[in-house]
């Protein structure tokens, strides 16, 4: 079963639980008074009994999309999901009881109707999902819609962990090749690559989980797989031995009874990702819509005072890598790199207009990428995008900087507000252990922390 596959009978079997739902809480609660066409209430108020259906749908539909109800769940177990879905069906019906449905408890209106309603939310939304998931397990044990694997590490635990995964099917991987350190490779010709070849057999194999054997020891060993494989779109499952390696960035959760520890790239729980979200969206709209003119008449004086564009768009690597047309005002001449080719910011660049001195020491220089924040390529706070060209060799000079690729790059983060501009490799270096600290960390928590700090910075003009 595929992922939209999935999404779409997800979709379906929670907006009809959804329905029935609300129609045996409509028949239960007005009783005589029910009608599928209308109803009138003993105070003569007129409910539509479709409209009630399609609003408390769409309202569990968006609810659970905001809990991370439908993020890809491949071969998990189903027992978690139910558990999860409870909390979220008992937050719902709270958020509809103070909500909405106060004035009908005011009227006289028994609890044990709302609790009757959430055991039906609760029980028609379980048996749905648990037909879903028995389906796509039916799938997975013959073969269709399982994960793309590889394996990496020493020929007797690679040979041990494929006898492992063929033990299990249900955890739905299938491996398609192994590359073992320091021998011969089973996956590609006979020259046998070497560590350096991982992502390279990442993309030409589709590869979607990496699975890691090594031992207990190999801690330089497990450092350059990380390395490696931070930016690509996969995950990273190791043996149960690295646990004490990595700390806090495993959850030990076994799969199917799959001896594996699933390396998590970002902390951030659903509902604060859905909240991050939102609040970018909804911030970056206003911000554009109540100083339109504001930003027309910016625009208008980077033209006046300079020749050239007054947006400058440029090419930046976003999340899992994948490049992205990002917008600024204007701040330097218009043939700035002419002759240099692309280099970093430096403090009193000669390469700045008088506007743009000011544009870059207030942020506002910034603003532009607001709209890239409401289409959802960058958020307010993340690691700052850098163009490919210096990506391609930062990466290769720092030790995990694909890591940053792992969230959605920010207007602004911990590294812009703990340290200055890149003016050097040093400078980038050290910026790299802020990003990381930040991923690592993530909470809403911080992101206000942050945003405060740079709106100080903004309006001390403490910028470069």
């Amino acid at each position: 079963m595929s992922r939209r596959t999935q999404l779409v009978a997800l979709l379906f079997s929670d907006t009809v639980a959804a329905a029935v739902s609300c129609l045996a809480y409509l028949r239960i609660h007005f009783g005589e008074h029910f009608s599928f066409r209308v109803i009138v209430t003993p105070e003569n108020a007129v409910i539509h009994p479709l409209y009630a259906v399609i609003a408390l749908s769409l309202f569990w539909v968006i609810t659970f999309f905001f809990f991370g109800m439908y993020r890809e769940r491949h071969a998990a177990s189903r027992f978690d999901e139910l558990v999860s879905l409870a909390k979220v069906v008992t937050v719902g019906v709270l958020v509809l009881v103070f909500g909405i449905f106060i004035d009908t408890l005011r009227a006289g209106a028994s609890l044990s109707i709302m609790f009757i309603y959430w055991a039906s939310v609760l029980g028609l939304v379980s048996l749905g999902r648990i037909v879903v998931r028995s389906v796509q397990k039916a799938f997975i044990l013959r073969g269709y819609g399982t994960h793309r694997a590889l394996v990496v590490g020493w020929s007797d635990k690679v040979e041990q962990l494929h006898e492992d995964v063929g033990r299990y099917p249900a955890a739905g991987l299938q491996i398609v090749g192994a590359l073992r350190l320091g021998q011969k490779s089973s996956v590609a010709a006979n020259d046998g690559p070497d560590i350096e070849a991982l992502p390279r057999l990442i993309d030409d194999l589709h590869v979607q989980d990496v699975l890691i054997a090594l031992g207990s020891e190999d801690h330089k060993e497990l450092a350059e797989v990380l390395r490696l494989c931070d930016g690509k779109p996969v995950s990273l499952k190791l043996v149960p031995d690295f646990y004490s390696v990595i700390g806090g960035m495993a959850r030990t959760e076994h799969i199917y009874g799959l001896p594996l520890i699933e390396v998590l790239p970002v902390p951030m729980p659903a509902w604060e990702e859905s909240t991050k979200r939102l609040f970018d969206f909804l911030v970056s709209f206003v911000a554009l819509l109540v100083g339109l003119p504001v930003w027309i008449g910016i625009g208008i004086l980077v033209r006046a005072t300079s020749s050239g564009p007054a947006i400058y768009s440029q090419k930046r690597v976003g999340r899992k890598g994948k490049e992205f047309t990002m917008h600024k005002f204007r701040t330097m001449r218009r043939d700035a790199e002419a002759s240099t080719g692309p280099v970093w910011a430096m403090e009193n660049d000669p390469r700045y207009t008088a506007l743009g001195r000011w544009l870059r020491k207030t942020r506002i220089d910034e603003v532009p990428q607001l709209w890239n924040v409401l289409v959802g390529d960058m958020s307010l706070v993340g690691p700052r995008p850098e163009r490919p060209y210096f990506v391609d060799r930062l990466a290769k000079d720092i030790p995990l900087y694909n890591r940053r690729h792992r969230v959605k790059p920010g207007i602004t983060g911990w590294a812009q507000v703990m340290w200055h501009y890149d003016t050097s490799l040093e400078d980038v270096q050290q910026k790299v252990k802020y990003d990381l600290f930040y991923i690592e960390n993530m909470s809403l928590r911080m992101d206000f922390k942050i945003l405060f700090r740079t709106v100080r910075a903004a309006l001390s003009a403490s910028g470069q």
